[in-house]
């Protein structure tokens, strides 16, 4: 039966040291519990290690979180990567990994908390998180369609860190499922602005408590996974983005 899914497929945990410390993957979950929304994109950068919390604490819950990642290419353009699996964003992640040169500086950057599901913290990750890989936009998504996962062009309205900002334009070749545009510009004004071939999605981009949730994408959908995610994308069967 197809039902109308909230979902914030752009979230970052205390793993991204631009986030506060405080977001846990389980702070995170219980907050999205408390105001309705029913999935979560977890998406540090350039990382998932804290991905296998926030499915255990997801499942504690009763909130349906999609393992991801925002990886950042050479161009400096963010990309949302999200699959069902665990295995499915690590192995993106050792392909960043093997990517990713630089080392943090907690000084300048901030610290790269690794949580467990108990809000215990695990260590810290001493990879530059923060930084580009050498991997171009293509490579990347199109890693991210080989392992089954959704390839979004993060944030298409910001000034940085965007395919618009970076390249200018969004490459027809490109094998993107969708665009995410950001809590600033409003649905109608995307539209206006690009006339895009590809779904729009809104995403709050959380590094805070209070900002997860402030922008979602309703889904009318059969279940929360990636299949049904792309159906809606595509309008297929029913499903839809209900905005």
């Amino acid at each position: 039966m197809l039902k109308d899914y909230k979902a914030d497929l752009h979230i970052h945990t205390c793993l991204s040291p631009c986030a506060e410390v405080r977001m846990s993957p389980a702070t995170i979950v219980k907050r999205a519990k408390a105001i309705g929304v029913h999935i979560l994109g977890i998406s540090d950068h350039n990382s998932a290690e804290n991905t296998q919390a926030a499915l255990e604490a997801a499942h504690r819950y009763g909130v349906h979180v999609l393992p991801g990642m925002e990886v950042t290419s050479l161009e400096e353009v963010h990309i949302l990567a999200l699959f069902d699996t665990l295995e499915s964003v690590l192995q993106l992640q050792e392909m960043v990994y093997q990517k990713l040169p630089g080392e943090n500086d907690e000084e300048t950057y901030g610290m790269q908390v690794i949580a467990n599901a108990d809000d215990e913290v695990l260590g810290f990750n001493q990879r530059l998180l923060i930084g580009a890989t050498t991997l171009t936009v293509e490579e990347i998504v199109n890693k991210i369609r080989s392992l089954g996962g959704l390839a979004i062009a993060a944030h298409i309205d910001r000034e940085s860190f965007s395919l618009i900002s970076q390249l200018g334009f969004i490459p027809d070749d490109l094998a993107l499922d969708a665009l995410e545009i950001s809590p600033a510009l409003s649905y109608e004004d995307a539209v206006r602005r690009y006339s895009p071939s590809l779904p729009l999605i809104h995403s709050s981009d959380a590094h805070k408590e209070d900002e997860i949730g402030r922008c979602c994408t309703h889904f009318l959908i059969d279940d929360a996974n990636i299949g049904e995610i792309r159906k809606a994308l595509r309008g297929q069967e029913g499903r839809k983005i209900l905005r």
